[in-house]
């Protein structure tokens, strides 16, 4: 579970570089402070179960972050 940590941190820097390459300046920000994240848990060698746990918040923290940012502060039209 530890790679696939690993992984997530890889495709993260992916998409970073892509919203980099379009000036998408902030969305690479938050993309790159994501790789940083997901490659610092990769390496700490948690158990499978926390591995589950910490995804299982981000994914919870990640979708209410994108339904605020969309029932909220989307520019209608």
């Amino acid at each position: 579970m530890d790679r696939m940590f690993r992984v997530l941190g890889f495709w993260c820097l992916a998409m970073g570089i892509m919203f980099l390459a379009g000036g998408m300046y902030s969305l690479a920000l938050l993309f790159f402070a994501q790789t940083v994240l997901f490659v610092v848990l990769g390496f700490m060698g948690f158990t499978e179960r926390t591995y589950m746990y910490l995804f299982c918040g981000y994914m919870v923290v990640a979708f209410i972050g994108m339904v605020t940012y969309s029932f909220f502060f989307m520019p209608q039209g």
